[in-house]
């Protein structure tokens, strides 16, 4: 009897985790089709026309656009080479890059819907404002201004 009365609680907590899983696949689905969307629509080629080379304006539309289109870690190496080819400045790819993985404007409302709205605005401010700090630390660490 004991044994039986054990099992009702991981039970309990899998049938829970079930419903707000089920509860949050909508909004889930839709954040990754926003994301598939962003991704087409702007083009790589207009990354060049925003990038001016002003070293104070560039990692801030980095982080800007980056926070925007969303993505993952390994697809960045990927662009972060096409954005240099391109001629584009090594704080505006950092700033973009680091925004792009850490920031997430497209996924806040599930965000906020799993861990809750003022946790999800918090953390999307601070990794905004340190994709940036960290763009800065991370060049000058390299030495790679161009």
């Amino acid at each position: 009897m004991a044994l039986r009365k054990n099992w009702k609680a991981p039970k309990d907590a899998f049938s829970q985790t079930g419903r707000a899983f089920r509860k949050s696949l909508p909004i889930l689905v839709s954040v990754l089709m926003l994301l598939a969307l962003a991704d087409t629509l702007i083009p790589k080629q207009a990354y060049r026309r925003i990038f001016t080379g002003n070293e104070l304006l560039d990692p801030l539309m980095g982080a800007v656009i980056g926070s925007f289109s969303g993505g993952n870690p390994i697809t960045s190496y990927i662009i972060g080479g096409e954005l240099r080819q391109q001629g584009i400045g090594m704080l505006a790819i950092t700033a973009f890059l680091v925004a792009w993985v850490t920031v997430g404007i497209i996924q806040l409302p599930a965000e906020a819907l799993m861990l809750g709205k003022r946790f999800a605005i918090a953390r999307n401010a601070v990794s905004f404002c340190l994709s940036i700090v960290i763009a800065v630390l991370t060049v000058l660490t390299l030495g790679m201004t161009g």
